[in-house]
């Protein structure tokens, strides 16, 4: 019974208050040691032969994916390219048809203002002539008219400062000769 007493004295002693914190008794490391090798072990093991497959499965199915969209992507980078070269090309044909247009409706253009200038200068010379031909006309009738006046004008002057009946050929003759 001693020993009963002296080992419940001594437990009891052992989980008395000012005994400390039971992890940090020093009576308790190999026990604690034990467990947490045993612990660790198991731990490893199930990391091991469950987590790290299945994280490894993850890591390839995401490698494989990237690898996938860099290719997709890759292939719609050349394909994007060659949609560019292609507009670009269509676009340089276009305006190599619209300048060619635009030459041809100026050419067009200059080739009927031309025809057009042409025209109206054919008229202005037809009137040019038809007013020189007028001119001309009205020159003679002027001038035959002139005459005609200055004989008059002579003889009225004459006959003003003779006083008699003045001869109209002799009038004539001399208008006709300082003309």
């Amino acid at each position: 019974m001693f020993i009963a007493t002296a080992y419940a004295a001594e437990e009891a002693g052992a989980h008395a208050p000012n005994a400390g914190f039971p992890p940090f008794d020093a009576s308790t490391f190999p026990s604690q040691l034990l467990w947490l090798a045993i612990t660790f072990g198991l731990f490893f093991i199930f990391l091991k032969k469950v987590v790290l497959p299945r994280i490894g499965g993850i890591l390839e199915v995401r490698r494989d994916r990237i690898a996938s969209d860099l290719d997709q992507a890759a292939r719609m980078k050349d394909e994007a390219d060659a949609a560019i070269a292609a507009y670009e090309q269509e676009l340089a044909d276009a305006r190599a048809r619209a300048n060619a247009i635009g030459q041809e409706a100026r050419d067009g253009a200059k080739a009927g203002a031309e025809a057009e200038r042409k025209k109206v200068e054919a008229d202005l010379d037809a009137k040019l002539a038809s007013a020189e031909d007028r001119i001309a006309t009205i020159k003679q009738t002027a001038l035959r008219d002139v005459g005609v006046i200055a004989e008059d004008t002579a003889a009225a002057i004459v006959q003003e400062l003779v006083g008699g009946k003045v001869d109209k050929a002799a009038v004539t003759a001399a208008v006709r000769q300082a003309s």
